[in-house]
Formats: C-alpha cells, structure tokens, sequence
C-alpha cells in the first residue's frame, strides 16, 4: 500500500522541528528583536510622552508585527507577541505526515470529545492554529480529513481557523489553489 506525501504549500515558510507559534514564551523571545517608540493619535499626553509603542520582529522568519494601542509599554508588548504568534501560525508551516498525525498535549488537553473550544484571544490560540493549519495544509486543503486526524468534527475545525480572518482566507486561497471549493464564511 502506497501513501501520498504531504502537500506544500508554495505560499508557506517552512520550518525544521517546532512550531514557533507553539515555543514557550522565553523561547520565541530569544529569536525575536524588539523596538520601542512614540506614536501620535489618541491616548492623551501619557500616550505621546513615553515610548509605549512595541514593534517585534521574529528573526528566523522575518515577520513582523507592532503593538501601539494601549498606554502602557507592557500591555503594548504581550499584545505584540500575541500577534507575532498569530501570524507565525498562520504564514509558516512545519511538515507533518498527511496520513499519521498524533496531536500535540495542548490540543488533547484543550479537546474534549469531538469538540475544541478556545476563545481567539486565548494565549493557547496561536498554538491550536498553527498545529491544525499544519495537518490542513498537509492534507491538501481537506478539511473534513484534517479534523478527522486531529478527532474533532469539521464545523469545529472551520470554526477554529474562522476566528482569525487571514487564516482563513488563507484557508480558502489553498482550497482554491488545489481545485477544492472555498468554505463558506
């Protein structure tokens, strides 16, 4: 019995081992470079004096992202990593069999029974994501299949890569791509 191999996406990054959407905190850290600066707009005086702006750009992959809505350098900063996560979910991929995936400790923990509830601004999100657009995209965009390899149903795993609108049309480009109909928003 012959197996098909994954599919790869020509629009994707590529990475060796782990997921960085999925490193612990620490980690993805180390490999990211951080600027901090002023921006104009509202916020009131502490927002234009002090340099709460947070700008994050992930090494290895070059992605970027920035964070200048709140007025504390803090808050600008976890919210910037968040959305470096995010975005590492959803552009870079790791290759996985399309046919033996074993999900990772997060999602059995996160899953129960055929069900995966996670709220998008969860700090568990980005890691879900990325491991299920992983075996989506391995799988050549079937998303019925993916969901039966990651043991949830497949309005749950739609639903998942809903919530973040750029993995889903990302989702969409790559059901296209391979000649599959679009899901429907």
């Amino acid at each position: 019995m012959s197996t098909r191999s994954s599919y790869v996406d020509p629009r994707a990054k590529y990475l060796k081992g782990i997921h960085p959407a999925t490193l612990e905190e620490e980690t993805l850290l180390a490999q990211c470079e951080f600027r901090f600066g002023r921006v104009s707009g509202p916020g009131g005086q502490h927002r234009n004096k002090t340099e709460t702006a947070t700008w994050i750009k992930h090494i290895p992959t070059e992605f970027e992202t920035q964070a200048t809505e709140r007025r504390s350098q803090h808050e600008n900063k976890q919210m910037a990593i968040f959305r470096i996560r995010i975005k590492l979910a959803i552009r870079c991929r790791t290759l996985l069999d399309r046919d033996c995936h074993y999900a990772s400790e997060l999602w059995k923990r996160r899953r129960l029974g055929e069900k995966l509830t996670v709220n998008p601004h969860h700090e568990d999100y980005p890691a879900l994501l990325a491991e299920a657009l992983d075996v989506i995209t391995a799988r050549r965009f079937d998303v019925a299949g993916a969901a039966g390899l990651l043991g949830i149903t497949m309005s749950q795993l739609t639903r998942l890569v809903r919530h973040e609108k750029h993995a889903f049309a990302m989702l969409n480009e790559g059901r296209e791509q391979v000649g599959l109909v679009k899901l429907r928003s």
